[in-house]
C-alpha cells in the first residue's frame, strides 16, 4: 500500500469511524487474534494491552528482543534491527494484534487488517529517526517481498530506511500500505502508548450519533488539547511502558 495525499485519507477516515463502530468490543478476524479483547496476565510483550488484549499471551513470545521472525515474515532479511528501531516496529506489532482499539480501524475488504488508523506525525518522525541507519528491502512490507513456504524474501537491495523513505510520515503511510494514515491533529491521534487509551474518545465519533459536525470535531481537538494530549513527546525508549491502561 502507498502513501496517499491525507486529504483524501482524511477523508476515508471520517466515513471508515461511521462504518466501524460496531467494532467498539471486537478483534481483528486474524489467525492470532482472539475473538474479543480479554484479559492476559501472560504476556512477554505488548504489555500495556494486558488488561484487555486481543492477541494471546503466547503470540507475544515472538516478541521478545531481539526479534527475528513473527509468524512468518522475518525482520532480518537485511540484519538483525538495532535497539531503536525495534521497539517501533513492537509497537506497531503490538498495536495489530493486541490493542482493543485496532477494530475501530478495520478494513471492509480484509477484516484481518486495519484501514488508515490516525498516527500522531510526532510518533512517525521518532520512528523515521529511530531506524534511519537500518536496512530494509522493501518500502511496503505486505506487496514488495517475496513469499514462500520460508517466509518473506528480498527482491531488492537493501539500503537505509533515509533512502528508502522521505520522511516519518512517508514511513507511516507506505510501510504498512494504507494500514496507518497521519493525523492533521497533534492531539486526536495515536501514539501506541498508554496515552492512546485516554485519547480514543476524541478520536471515535459519538456512538449515539451518525455523524459528527465540523464544530464537534473542532471541539473535541480543543478539549484534546486542554487536557495536555497534544503535547510533543520525545523519542520512544524500549520498554517505555509506563502508562497502563485502564479498562472499565
Amino acid at each position: 500500500m502507498g502513501t496517499m495525499k491525507l486529504k483524501l485519507a482524511a477523508g476515508c477516515a471520517f466515513v471508515l469511524f461511521s462504518i466501524v463502530s460496531c467494532h467498539k468490543h471486537m478483534c481483528l478476524y486474524g489467525k492470532d487474534h482472539r475473538k474479543y479483547p480479554t484479559a492476559d496476565p501472560n504476556m512477554k510483550e505488548c504489555t500495556i494491552y494486558s488488561n484487555s488484549s486481543c492477541c494471546y499471551g503466547n503470540f507475544t513470545e515472538q516478541l521478545v528482543s531481539p526479534v527475528l521472525t513473527v509468524d512468518n515474515t522475518h525482520w532480518d532479511r537485511c540484519g538483525k534491527l538495532s535497539e531503536k528501531c525495534e521497539v517501533f516496529m513492537k509497537k506497531i506489532e503490538c498495536f495489530y494484534q493486541c490493542s482493543p482499539h485496532a477494530a475501530h480501524w478495520i478494513n471492509p475488504n480484509y477484516t484481518a487488517g486495519i484501514l488508515l488508523a490516525p498516527l500522531c506525525l510526532n510518533f512517525c518522525d521518532n520512528w523515521f529517526e529511530a531506524c534511519k541507519g537500518d536496512l530494509t528491502c522493501a518500502r511496503n512490507w505486505l506487496t514488495d517481498f517475496d513469499w514462500n513456504h520460508d517466509g518473506n524474501h528480498c527482491r531488492n537491495s537493501c539500503i537505509p530506511y533515509s533512502q528508502m523513505y522521505k520522511n516519518g510520515r512517508d514511513l507511516c503511510q507506505s510501510m504498512w500500505g494504507q494500514s496507518f494514515m497521519v493525523s492533521e491533529s497533534p492531539c486526536r491521534c495515536l501514539r501506541l502508548d498508554g496515552r492512546d487509551e485516554v485519547v480514543m474518545k476524541y478520536l471515535l465519533p459519538d456512538k449515539d450519533s451518525d455523524s459528527s459536525t465540523s464544530e464537534e470535531v473542532h471541539g473535541d481537538e480543543r478539549s484534546c488539547q486542554l487536557e495536555g494530549l497534544g503535547a510533543v513527546v520525545g523519542e520512544e525508549k524500549a520498554g517505555d511502558e509506563s502508562v497502563e491502561l485502564k479498562h472499565k
